[in-house]
């Protein structure tokens, strides 16, 4: 009877029917119901379960048949879709693994999951405060709370889509500081800007300039020690010969953990040589910032309240779920507005009816930005800063168990004492162990890692990164930062090395 009332009382227009809506909501949410159970059952459930695969190995053109990736005119059942769903958590990478140590994040935070559960319910995008109350409240709570681990007693900051991302903004913050005409009258003649980082820094920095414009040649190297941390002396000599050649330095950024050895800069000598030459100093601590969190080992940063903007990622050592990646500025004078603003008048409106200090989003380059602070509070609002503290020092201690077991093993050996939670070591197979070392050891040597991570990958044990570096050949990294880990897996990874390896 309502569909006939329907029909005759049907509004057409350009021979769309316009009654009621065209979704069924009730299907879709007895779909949401069904795909819910299977990502409780296939991924939560299972992410501590040790006997379960890290991943199902699968070869591209293999994986692309199973998936069945073809898009069609009409849409498939229900039933295949929840196939579907089930077949992409099957194949998939488990990062939550507890023998994920593939890369410089792992784990599941089950608080951090039900905040991304709720603010992908939600689609919220993080601009104004009439569109967004509460995660621009929340946003606003995080950051404040991270600028009193850094030091400063104020400043500002914006939530973006990674470290990367961050290293570009503090770059061009730092740039428009330098001369705050550039926004308007662009590149056209300013003198040749010049940047310096260390050798060890992320590639982003490199990105960032080219991308900025500032040029990739433009970006001086400064040397590192033994350990990987930028020499002082030699990031002063950068800048005096930059001044010699009639460039115009305007940057440093030093790094506290770097990628590959966990390496942290020193901060104060930095910060010494920038205030002395009129630099801005950026910290890139994506990787090491979390280390604040720790009273024991905050120590590693000392020195980052003299920074002038650090980059800092709790979805790394703190699990708050990729991606949350924070870019905090000491400057609180409006730097960051004044520099991105845009001043949408369609957004940012100046007369309405509450506060517009709460329509942040003028400070981002971004428009639709998603709320990335609101897990990392939810997780820290549940576990308290000492739980938080305790994750970091967890990991900071299954390394230096792995470090001393492998210590123990013959065939292991450590490229150097690690400071953070990146382990690096070679495993010398049976084989080459009593080969004098000279080229021919280390030209073998370079083709095991590969030969194992393959091995692992394809039996789907464990996930463990590996990369030559700095005429080094290919070693192993270990990243300890699931609170999931345990000793036994850190025992696991060397037992299973020695079991894949031992043919070689």
């Amino acid at each position: 009877k309502q569909e006939m009332l329907q029909k005759k009382s049907a509004v057409l227009v350009d021979g769309v029917i316009l009654n009621g809506p065209i979704m069924d909501s009730k299907a879709g949410e007895k779909f949401v119901e069904e795909a819910c159970k299977i990502i409780m059952e296939e991924i939560v459930q299972k992410a501590d379960d040790v006997t379960e695969k890290v991943c199902e190995w699968q070869a591209p053109e293999k994986l692309k048949q199973i998936l069945d990736l073809e898009m069609r005119d009409t849409g498939e059942c229900h039933q295949k879709i929840l196939q579907l769903c089930r077949d992409v958590i099957k194949y998939s990478v488990k990062t939550n693994h507890p023998r994920f140590f593939n890369q410089l994040y792992a784990g599941i935070d089950y608080y951090s999951l039900v905040a991304r559960f709720i603010t992908e319910a939600l689609n919220p995008s993080v601009y104004t405060y009439e569109v967004s109350p509460v995660f621009l409240l929340v946003e606003e709570a995080v950051i404040k709370k991270m600028i009193e681990f850094i030091g400063w007693e104020e400043g500002d900051g914006i939530f973006n889509p990674g470290g990367s991302v961050s290293n570009m903004y503090a770059m061009n913050l730092a740039r428009y500081k330098f001369c705050p005409e550039i926004k308007e009258k662009g590149l056209s003649g300013l003198p040749r800007l010049v940047l310096f980082t260390s050798e060890e820094c992320h590639y982003s920095m490199k990105k960032a300039a080219s991308f900025l414009g500032i040029g990739t040649e433009n970006v001086y190297f400064v040397k590192t020690d033994e350990r990987g941390k930028m020499i002082p002396e030699e990031l002063e000599k950068q800048v005096q010969r930059a001044r010699k050649e009639g460039s115009a330095p305007f940057l440093v950024c030093a790094t506290a953990g770097t990628t590959v050895l966990g390496a942290f800069d020193p901060l104060d000598k930095i910060a010494d040589i920038c205030e002395n030459h009129g630099l801005w100093l950026h910290v890139d601590a994506s990787w090491g910032g979390s280390a604040l969190i720790s009273r024991k080992h905050r120590r590693l940063l000392h020195g980052i309240h003299r920074a002038d903007s650090v980059a800092w990622n709790p979805h790394k050592m703190l699990l708050a779920g990729i991606q949350c990646c924070a870019l905090l500025v000491k400057d609180n004078s409006g730097l960051l507005k004044k520099c991105y603003s845009a001043e949408a008048a369609y957004l940012f409106q100046q007369d309405k009816f509450y506060d517009v200090s709460y329509d942040t989003g003028d400070k981002s380059i971004q428009c639709s930005r998603r709320p990335d602070a609101f897990k990392f509070w939810l997780m820290w609002k549940a576990l308290g800063t000492t739980g938080l503290e305790e994750r970091v020092n967890r990991a900071l201690a299954l390394a230096r168990y792995l470090v001393e077991e492998i210590k123990k093993r013959e065939g292991f050996q450590l490229l150097l004492e690690p400071e953070y939670a990146n382990v690096c070591f070679w495993y010398i197979p049976p084989s080459l162990r009593k080969m004098e070392d000279g080229p021919e050891f280390w030209q073998k040597l370079h083709q095991v890692a590969p030969i194992i991570k393959e091995r692992m990958m394809k039996k789907g044990s464990m996930m463990l990164g590996y990369q030559p570096h700095w005429g080094k050949v290919n070693f192993f990294r270990q990243v300890v930062i699931s609170p999931q880990v345990s000793r036994e897996d850190m025992d696991f990874l060397l037992d299973e090395i020695e079991l894949l390896a031992k043919d070689l």
